[in-house]
């Protein structure tokens, strides 16, 4: 993998990750979310889901590149990784949630098969 695509996969995993703590916040703003119209309207109104989606939109323009110009089987397991590690710091640190010993565990193993996955 380029020392580009690094970054650029880095970037949309950063962005997916940003996006998600968003979307979550804004769901909690608007109270909940149930499977029906004036749910999803309740949704669409808040500031903070709306651009978690569009930057979810922005991301998935990168991933396009990212998929046009690194092979697969080394970029996919990066972003993966990257995001759910991401993610899960992310919602320690601004949505409070408990991280418990086994993740903290798993994002270790985590982070060594990014390095791993990235020198190959």
């Amino acid at each position: 993998m380029s020392l580009t695509g690094f970054v650029l996969l880095l970037l949309t995993a950063v962005f997916m990750a940003v996006a998600n703590l968003l979307i979550k916040n804004g769901i909690a703003q608007a109270g909940g979310f149930t499977p029906s119209l004036s749910s999803l309207l309740q949704l669409l109104r808040q500031p903070v889901l709306v651009a978690g989606s569009l930057l979810t939109g922005i991301a998935g323009l990168l991933w396009f590149r990212i998929l046009a110009t690194q092979k697969l089987s080394t970029c996919y397991p990066l972003f993966v990784s990257l995001t759910y590690s991401l993610i899960t710091i992310g919602a320690f640190c601004f949505l409070h949630e408990k991280v418990s010993i086994q993740k903290l565990v798993g994002l270790v193993v985590i982070i060594i098969g990014i390095t791993t996955v990235a020198r190959g």
